[in-house]
């Protein structure tokens, strides 16, 4: 099963500033302009390291080459710092949702995990990933041998008693606090409690990972792997045989997915008349809905476990469809998993984009006519605006689904999952070399 260790994480000391300006959002997440943000609010900010491909037009720079010469100039003058202790590190999101009062939050740890191929059914991932992302990261590991951001992952702890023990390192004040931009309240305690760090490592001895998010990270972790025993560098005194995971119980009452709605565009011909009255066949539908009724719609049948989504395609016209008969998945999706047909996305992909409206995977995977969202009002905005042909709006993938088809040792289409929060960049990370 999955193993785990403490390690030295290397952190921001005093004389870098105040640690939320020196921390980021994830990389995939920020624009160009927020990233100059970010800079001008601290010189130091995480996101220059992180986010090299950014630093300048110049198609001649060497930006990952850039990055790596920064990592070193801050470890020479003491702005990042190795922990003079083997640590795992608690951290906790504390945050708001629109349309719920009481706050929530969510607790994990950040340890090492060992990079294990996914075939080992050990690391489990649960969607598809894109090429060029992992070709980025792979050049930024390469030119700063350091893990910058964590992979946020899942595991199962029925009993609780992992919970339990985090619980009792946070009764100590942290050792980080910051509040970002987004209202989220992060904090972060270093446990060196030699007793403590065993009993979690042992108490994981039994579990396995599922990838909730960072996809592409885990898999340029494991090609660095093997691109640094393949150059000979592999010694006892690195960490290139592990990545470090924020890692999560999966009965978390904090944990939070959202949805991740679809706009389609680009259609040579689209004719809303024609897609209702092939989804007839597989759908039971209800059309001239507003925007109000057709999300309640959406709600109640998330809480009965129906198959459903909303169209729309302009006029303030919401389409209501309903999965008439789950079992019809298995006639388009044969060699699937039960846990894998029952997705909303996957009923959404089979029976529609891909059969009524004919976009392949293909073209999913490049994004020629499909491009994802989390915010409804964007992708109703796409379609009022011209931009969009129309929009589909979706309900979350469940926790228990995620783990579902993961275990199944399958794959989710891209795109459908969001976990919120977002984990922040530059609390503490692993340098691989030291």
């Amino acid at each position: 099963m999955a193993e785990i260790k403490s390690f030295r994480g290397l952190r921001y000391s005093e004389k870098a500033g105040e640690i939320g300006t020196l921390c980021c959002p994830p990389y995939d997440i920020i624009s160009k302009d927020e990233r100059e943000q970010f800079l001008a609010t601290n010189p130091y900010n995480i996101i220059r390291l992180e986010l090299p491909a950014a630093l300048s037009d110049n198609p001649d720079l060497d930006v990952y080459g850039t990055a790596g010469q920064f990592l070193r100039d801050w470890l020479g003058k003491g702005i990042l710092k190795n922990d003079d202790e083997e640590s795992i590190y608690v951290y906790e999101m504390e945050f708001e949702i629109a349309g719920i009062d009481a706050k929530k939050s969510v607790t994990g740890f950040v340890c090492l995990v060992k990079i294990e191929e996914f075939s080992k059914g050990i690391v489990l991932p649960h969607e598809e990933t894109l090429s060029k992302a992992k070709t980025d990261r792979f050049n930024l590991m390469k030119a700063t041998n350091c893990n910058f951001s964590q992979i946020y992952s899942l595991f199962k702890d029925d009993s609780g008693d992992i919970d339990s023990l985090l619980s009792e390192a946070k009764k100590a004040a942290p050792n980080s606090a910051f509040t970002d931009r987004d209202g989220v309240t992060h904090k972060l305690w270093v446990v060196t409690d030699d007793s403590l760090i065993k009993k979690i490592v042992t108490l994981f001895g039994d579990k396995k990972i599922y990838i909730a998010d960072g996809h592409h990270r885990y898999e340029t972790a494991l090609n660095y792997r093997n691109y640094f025993k393949e150059s000979g560098k592999s010694s006892e005194e690195n960490t290139a045989d592990y990545v470090p995971m924020t890692l999560v119980s999966m009965e978390h009452k904090g944990l939070v997915v959202f949805p991740t709605h679809r706009i389609v565009r680009d259609l040579s011909e689209y004719r809303q008349s024609e897609i209702i009255s092939k989804c007839e066949e597989y759908f039971d539908i209800t059309s001239d809905l507003n925007r109000e009724k057709a999300e309640s719609a959406l709600d109640e049948a998330y809480k009965n476990g129906e198959k459903a989504f909303v169209l729309y395609g302009g006029g303030q016209n919401y389409i209501f469809l309903k999965l008439k008969n789950p079992d019809i998945m298995r006639d388009f999706m044969p060699e699937a998993s039960a846990a894998l047909r029952g997705l909303d996305v996957s009923v959404l992909h089979t029976l529609v984009l891909e059969r009524i409206f004919g976009i392949d995977k293909e073209n999913m995977a490049n994004q020629v006519n499909l491009t994802y969202t989390k915010i409804p009002d964007e992708a109703i905005a796409a379609v009022d605006g011209g931009s969009a042909n129309c929009c589909f709006l979706l309900n979350p993938t469940r926790v228990d689904e995620i783990g579902g088809v993961a275990a199944a040792g399958e794959k989710m289409p891209q795109k459908s999952t969001y976990f919120y929060p977002k984990l922040t960049t530059g609390l503490v990370m692993n340098q691989i070399i030291k």
